[in-house]
């Protein structure tokens, strides 16, 4: 399929997990992707993941797409400066698609303590990292998409809502984006740009499957340790829906919300890598509640 064929996408926070299934997701539409992270072949994050942004653009290529690795530290600004700059060159300052989903933190986040038992410097690099890093990344990202007054930048979190999330460091990290969605849209909205917040449900990762001792073949038996894994999705899942959100005419008309994957494929018709549709919003509702 090709209907992103000709479109510019930068994914930040490519690398692994929703970001490489959105960037995949993408190339098989067709569009130039350029994938950005930290761990690079023979230069592993801090994650001490083996996942690389240059698998993942290989996998947009694959999948009929131009996938490009660069290396970037989001919470650098003059790294990110110098991407969008790169960008601008290459494409004729063409930038159709930014997505956010710049994390890293899951080492940073203790459960089940409160927030001044935990390591305050950590909590803090927390928000740099998904906060600060996501300010930075639209900041250099948005004038490209203003100067052609059309664009869409999607915030990937956690929820569509404000509650609390079981620690304050990762409730604010994740509220923050929902919000810089919300804002950033109606800063956008008279350039012709567009701006929403997406999260998954229970995102069956490279991270998630190695901490079940699991495989995609046989992930159903990580439901032993955690029955809820049942409802989980494949990274794929939040890759349609942002090739469905970057393909819709109306898209605008979504601005400054917080949507779910769930949500949209009940709007859009896709499904899930295994023929499946999860649809973490009703299983919650119905096994987990508040």
């Amino acid at each position: 399929m090709t209907k992103l064929l000709g479109k510019v996408a930068v994914v930040a926070g490519g690398t692994r997990g929703a970001g490489r299934g959105i960037a995949a997701a993408l190339g098989s539409e067709g569009a130039t992707v350029y994938v950005t992270g930290r761990s690079v072949r023979g230069q592993a994050s801090a994650m001490k993941r083996t996942e690389t942004i240059e698998e993942t653009a290989e996998l947009v290529t694959a999948n009929g797409g131009k996938g490009i690795p660069v290396r970037v530290d989001h919470t650098v600004e003059e790294e990110v400066k110098w991407l969008f700059e790169r960008v601008n060159r290459e494409q004729n300052g063409q930038l159709d698609l930014l997505v956010n989903d710049i994390w890293g933190g899951d080492p940073l986040c203790t459960w089940g303590k409160s927030f001044w038992e935990q390591s305050l410097p950590d909590g803090l690099q927390m928000q740099r990292q998904a906060v600060h890093a996501h300010i930075m990344t639209s900041y250099y990202g948005a004038p490209l998409m203003i100067a052609n007054k059309s664009g869409l930048i999607i915030e990937i979190t956690d929820g569509v809502d404000y509650k609390y999330r079981g620690n304050l460091y990762y409730s604010l990290a994740k509220v923050s984006a929902i919000h810089l969605a919300e804002a950033m849209a109606e800063e956008l909205r008279p350039h012709g740009v567009t701006a929403l917040a997406l999260t998954p449900g229970f995102l069956r990762s490279e991270a998630m499957l190695d901490h079940f001792g699991v495989t995609e073949a046989n992930w159903r038996d990580a439901a032993v340790q955690d029955p809820h894994f049942i409802a989980s999705e494949t990274t794929a899942y939040i890759g349609s829906a942002v090739a469905a959100l970057a393909g819709d005419p109306n898209i605008a008309a979504k601005a400054g919300k917080a949507t779910s994957t769930w949500e949209l494929s009940d709007e859009y018709g896709f499904i899930d890598a295994d023929g499946s549709r999860p649809h973490w919003g009703r299983y919650f509702a119905e096994h987990i509640g508040d």
